[in-house]
């Protein structure tokens, strides 16, 4: 009777993952201000930040995975924790998106007579909405489609056809982002110019970021999927990455109407 649990909660037994993810999070930040400033040794030091948020992920999830689907430790009352986590989650998110897009429209609305007095700058040719915005503006929009279909396969029990809209999704992700570098490789203005570039690089950045962590997570689920590790009543792991893409759609819906089609009307 020992092993006896007389509660439906979840104790997680002590973890070092929160702390080696916020070690590689202080370690990718510092390394990054110093490559950003050009301090010697400044990009190793933001790789090593790199290389432990990826390793934290890998172990933390392979724990978490462990815990779901091997030892039965995610009943429905630590599921709906985990749900009402991934909700928080995603709010937090929007609030920081949200900073970025009151310091897009705090200067887009009202030009300073240092920039011109008008928006975008004088010097700065913003880019065609109607171009590769516009192509991912409909390739994220498909993905998010595809991942919805391979939700409700997985409900339905059709785990052959939600494996193959989950490649779908993967696949559209990975074009948006190459479209994205593209973009990048042959922007007109960099971060430095201005508050303009400032804006625009810090904005669709952090989003193509968060486009690469959700094409990870979706990845995660594919191979699970494979692994007849979800079943149609018991597949949060699912669900939260498919909340999470979803969020990424209608960020980038936002962005591409404010920062690509509004900035240059």
């Amino acid at each position: 009777m020992s092993g006896f649990q007389k509660h439906p909660y979840h104790m997680v037994d002590p973890s070092p993952w929160p702390f080696t993810a916020s070690l590689g999070l202080f370690t990718l930040a510092v390394g990054g201000g110093m490559y950003l400033h050009l301090f010697q040794y400044g990009g190793l030091i933001m790789l090593l930040g790199i290389i432990m948020i990826l390793a934290t992920m890998i172990t933390w999830w392979r724990d978490v995975i462990r815990e779901a689907t091997f030892e039965g430790n995610h009943t429905a009352v630590t599921e709906y924790g985990l749900r009402m986590g991934m909700v928080l989650f995603i709010l937090s998110e929007v609030m920081f998106f949200s900073a970025f897009f009151w310091a897009f429209f705090h200067s887009s609305l009202a030009p300073t007579i240092e920039i011109g007095s008008i928006w975008p700058p004088k010097g700065i040719s913003p880019f065609s909405p109607w171009d590769v915005p516009f192509v991912n503006t409909l390739i994220l929009l498909l993905s998010g489609v595809t991942v919805t279909w391979a939700h409700h396969y997985i409900v339905n029990g059709k785990y052959k056809f939600a494996v193959l809209n989950m490649f779908l999704t993967i696949g559209l992700a990975l074009m948006f982002t190459a479209l994205q570098g593209m973009e990048y490789a042959e922007a007109p203005f960099a971060i430095s110019d201005g508050i303009y570039g400032s804006t625009f690089y810090m904005a669709t950045g952090f989003h193509g970021i968060h486009v690469i962590v959700g094409t990870i997570f979706l990845s995660v689920c594919t191979y699970r999927l494979l692994q007849k590790q979800f079943s149609r009543t018991h597949h949060f792991g699912f669900e939260a990455a498919a909340w999470y893409w979803h969020f990424v759609d209608v960020v980038w819906l936002f962005l591409f109407v404010a920062v690509y089609w509004w900035a240059s009307i």
